[in-house]
């Protein structure tokens, strides 16, 4: 439920008592007698409205809006005037003010007055409650206190406030760049927009023009005959995040290019110029300014690009979140699949804060998800998570298992309770899937060679497993 807080300032202490008694029925109310000590109030615990007396001894309330507007712009202000003073009331119309009411007060009148002036932040607050909710649920990923996130987190809140800046995200597979992506858009004025992630190397190349920019009908054979909308245009007035960005033909970054100078692009077969509203996030694992050496990425477009860049850390970078990390992904899993675990042992925590993460959070999150579906519990350990398992001693034993005995010991043993097979499935498929993108540097049609399946079936599969 959203609350509203709301400040009286008046030296009338008998005002001050009313407005507290009436409007506190429905408001958090707060009252003050000076302008001094509701600006200073102001700045620990901001109000969403403040009702303000212009004849205030010491700071005056012309003086009190004035200092309000300037520090704290999106705080609505009623002035309260003993007297229909016009020039008065036009000094503080033009100074910000919302609206104003005139001593003696009627309170009816009054409470009106405040519905329509709270009614036009309604939707800011709408807005920051779902924001908050969305960072919430996804905040995994910035669980800790190192230097490294909290500077993250502290640029994305800065980038988040400009509408249209292009951000070009930094950092190897698995770090979350496309969670980054979206918390930029989530945090922006375009978040009642759509957010619109493409894999710009899940896309072959002969059709990423036409992904991208849509196609006119009739543009090429095949074509469906009413044209197509492009992603650009799927994204309007939102956030389209291009991740591997770095794999776009050069052909299709002119293209891109001449959008993110001026708005304006050309669909696939045709002579119309479209112009619309679309902010541009990209992100790459691979080096950018390399590709630039070597003319397979445009230097104009990589500065177009990268106005505000934002380099995410490793997980290697980061020891001390792990844990928490772990714990969390631990909490989730175990109530996915109605698991007891209560935590994870000693011997396993050395293990995970110790270990090189390569696939970083993805796969510390995989990790956990295949610990918590093959374990037994109370704890997680060491065996769970695959890091004491046969397959990675046997080079190191005299006694290993034979082939056929060592598959029979890498699977789950299906108790009295029964096995849940499509969860095992799943699971199987996302580290599999996830592994074969690691080793191929997240190019689909490399991966897809890896499992031997063809490119298509590849997408088909990984878009199922939202990978």
């Amino acid at each position: 439920m959203i609350t509203y807080s709301i400040y009286v300032v008046d030296d009338e202490e008998l005002i001050r008592e009313a407005s507290l008694l009436t409007l506190g029925k429905v408001y958090c109310v707060e009252t003050f007698a000076t302008g001094e000590t509701c600006i200073e109030a102001i700045q620990t615990h901001p109000a969403d409205l403040v009702l303000l007396d212009i004849g205030l001894p010491g700071m005056s309330g012309i003086e009190t809006l004035k200092e309000i507007k300037k520090r704290f712009p999106d705080v609505l202000v009623i002035m309260i005037t003993a007297n229909d003073d016009i020039e008065t009331v036009i000094t503080a119309m033009k100074l910000g003010a919302y609206d104003y009411v005139v001593k003696p007060i009627n309170m009816d009148a009054l409470e009106v007055n405040i519905r329509n002036a709270l009614g036009t932040i309604k939707l800011r607050k709408e807005v920051q409650v779902l924001q908050e909710k969305y960072l919430k649920e996804n905040l995994p990923y910035f669980i800790g206190e190192s230097d490294t996130i909290q500077e993250v987190m502290h640029l994305i809140e800065m980038v988040a406030k400009s509408p249209d800046a292009s951000v070009l995200i930094l950092g190897e597979t698995g770090t979350g760049k496309e969670l980054i992506a979206s918390c930029v858009h989530y945090q922006s004025p375009n978040f009642k927009g759509p957010f619109v992630p493409v894999n710009c190397s899940a896309i072959p190349d002969n059709i990423i023009e036409s992904e991208l920019f849509g196609y006119e009908k009739g543009a090429f054979s095949g074509a469906d005959p009413a044209g197509k909308k492009g992603l650009i245009e799927a994204a309007i007035d939102g956030t389209l995040f291009l991740d591997e960005v770095g794999d776009l033909s050069l052909a299709a970054q002119a293209k891109l290019l001449r959008f993110l100078e001026n708005g304006e692009y050309y669909k696939v077969g045709g002579t119309r110029k479209y112009r619309i509203k679309t902010r541009i996030v990209a992100a790459t694992n691979k080096d950018l300014d390399q590709l630039v050496e070597k003319e397979l990425f445009r230097r104009d477009l990589y500065y177009r690009l990268a106005t505000i860049k934002v380099e995410v850390p490793t997980l290697n970078r980061r020891p001390h979140d792990i844990i928490p990390m772990a714990q969390h992904f631990l909490a989730e899993f175990s109530r996915k699949y109605g698991k007891t675990f209560t935590g994870i042992g000693g011997e396993t925590k050395h293990a995970l804060t110790g270990h090189v993460w390569k696939g970083n959070i993805r796969e510390l999150r995989n990790l956990i998800e295949r610990a918590v579906l093959l374990g037994q519990g109370p704890e997680i350990s060491l065996q769970d998570l695959g890091f004491d398992s046969p397959a990675q001693t046997a080079a190191d034993s005299p006694n290993v298992a034979a082939p056929a005995e060592e598959a029979a010991n890498a699977f789950p043993d299906i108790t009295p309770h029964g096995l849940d097979l499509p969860a095992l499935h799943e699971s199987m498929d996302r580290h599999y899937f996830q592994k074969s993108l690691d080793m191929a540097d997240g190019n689909a049609a490399k991966a897809a060679r890896l499992l031997n399946m063809s490119y298509y079936a590849f997408r088909r599969c990984r878009e199922k497993l939202s990978l």
